[in-house]
């Protein structure tokens, strides 16, 4: 278990100087990718496999839904040549080995059968989070839904664009 745990630190650790050292947002994307899955086997590691989940699903998830509609709004043409070189498998190779170290921490212990394992002894489980949450949280956790609503309210502002050329997409009220 304590080999698992220090694998994934080290991983999440190496990935993230990819992410940070990284000269494409590709590249740096799926280093983060491989860096959030080594927090959520940390997370499994220390016996709270709700919390790995959570990071899983919400994190890496929405942080490669997040990609793609930048991507989207963006609206870049094709680029053939830059698209060759971005397949290039030296591109790759780095989060590769390191999601394989990861794969490998994995079933360490799975194999060890420690995944519900506890180091305290209390389970992280879904009510548990949700009584912390929707408890003496529940103000920071409306207010961040708030303010996750107005930046998709902004992020649909400023991604939409005019209809014809010389026409604002504004409505003017009628007054033409």
């Amino acid at each position: 278990m304590e080999l698992a745990f220090y694998l994934s630190g080290l991983v999440a650790i190496l990935a993230t100087v990819g992410v940070i050292t990284g000269t494409h947002a590709v590249h740096a994307v799926v280093y983060l990718i491989v860096s959030l899955i080594a927090v959520a086997l940390v997370f499994f590691a220390l016996g709270a496999p709700f919390a790995g989940a959570l990071e899983i699903i919400v994190y890496a998830g929405a942080i490669m839904v997040l990609f793609v509609f930048v991507v989207m709004m963006l609206n870049l043409g094709p680029d053939t040549e830059r698209e060759q070189t971005l397949m290039h498998p030296r591109y790759w190779a780095g989060p590769s080995m390191l999601a394989l170290v990861l794969l490998a921490a994995l079933a360490a212990l799975i194999s060890q059968g420690v995944v519900g394992e506890t180091i305290d002894g209390e389970l992280l489980t879904a009510r548990a989070v949700a009584l912390t949450l929707f408890g003496p949280w529940l103000m920071v956790v409306e207010l961040s839904a708030i303010l996750l609503l107005a930046a998709l309210v902004t992020a649909s502002h400023v991604g939409r664009r005019s209809n014809a050329p010389g026409t604002s997409s504004r409505s003017t009220g009628g007054d033409s």
